[in-house]
């Protein structure tokens, strides 16, 4: 069963979360952020779910938690509402809005959302090209960057592995490609988009195609630990969690 506000947090913190990595590794991205004549600052806020801000510039995109001085904001009266704006692009209740930034949702923004939905949900002929398939992998990553703390807090069959899991961090990754950290603290999840220099629980695949095909379930994770390509090591009751909330996951962004 997916609950609605848990999902909200997951499409705000992952799905969106994921397009300031979209924006520094895939160049069709890059070259619609070029089309900006000023930064942009939108405002998505959700009524008994999540609040960021999304800073848009020709550099790239930045999200922040909470209303940071933005130039734009669009209000959502439920988690449900805000959820609709990701699978079906209704829009919410727009505050400020000055004209420039209409022309930056309907041109910009969703370039870059167009391309993000090609990205995470490619087709199969697409993935046959290596170097795609790398850029998939690692965004599905970063999305669960996101999705991980969200579900951890916010979905109440993850709170049950959440509630069980110790204080610190845990570093998760593929080698020599791309690393979060899971920062714990009194049973709440967040997420740095770096590697931890004194993690807790380690979580390393050993490549690109053993991330992808754990990610998209035609891997058996326990059958890659038993070779030694999955390493883990530190507190293993934290990977045990994270597994868990990783399942959860699966279900939300299916």
């Amino acid at each position: 069963m997916i609950e609605q506000k848990a999902l909200a947090y997951v499409n705000m913190w992952g799905v969106l979360g994921s397009l300031e990595n979209l924006c520094q590794m895939d160049s069709t991205a890059r070259e619609s952020l070029k089309k900006l004549r000023k930064p942009v600052s939108l405002c998505f806020s959700v009524k008994n779910g999540p609040t960021c801000t999304f800073e848009f510039t020709n550099e790239g995109c930045k999200m922040k938690y909470g209303d940071c001085d933005s130039t734009a904001k669009m209000d959502f009266s439920s988690p449900a509402k805000f959820n609709n704006l990701i699978n079906f692009s209704k829009p919410g209740i727009p505050v400020k809005f000055p004209v420039r930034t209409l022309s930056f949702l309907t041109g910009t923004f969703t370039e870059l959302t167009n391309r993000l939905n090609e990205v995470l949900r490619p087709s199969q002929e697409a993935l046959k090209d290596p170097t795609f398939r790398e850029k998939n992998t690692l965004m599905t990553l970063y999305v669960l960057s996101g999705a991980i703390p969200a579900l951890a807090n916010y979905d109440s069959i993850s709170q049950i592995s959440a509630s069980g899991t110790v204080d610190g961090e845990v570093l998760m990754g593929i080698k020599d490609k791309a690393y979060i950290t899971l920062c714990v603290k009194n049973h709440q999840f967040s997420v740095r988009k770096d590697k931890s220099e004194n993690p807790r629980s380690i979580m390393e695949f050993g490549s690109i195609d053993l991330a992808y095909g754990l990610f998209n379930g035609t891997i058996s994770a326990i059958n890659e630990m038993c070779k030694g390509t999955i390493y883990m090591s530190g507190m293993i009751s934290m990977l045990d969690n994270i597994n868990r909330i990783l399942d959860r996951a699966s279900v939300y962004l299916s």
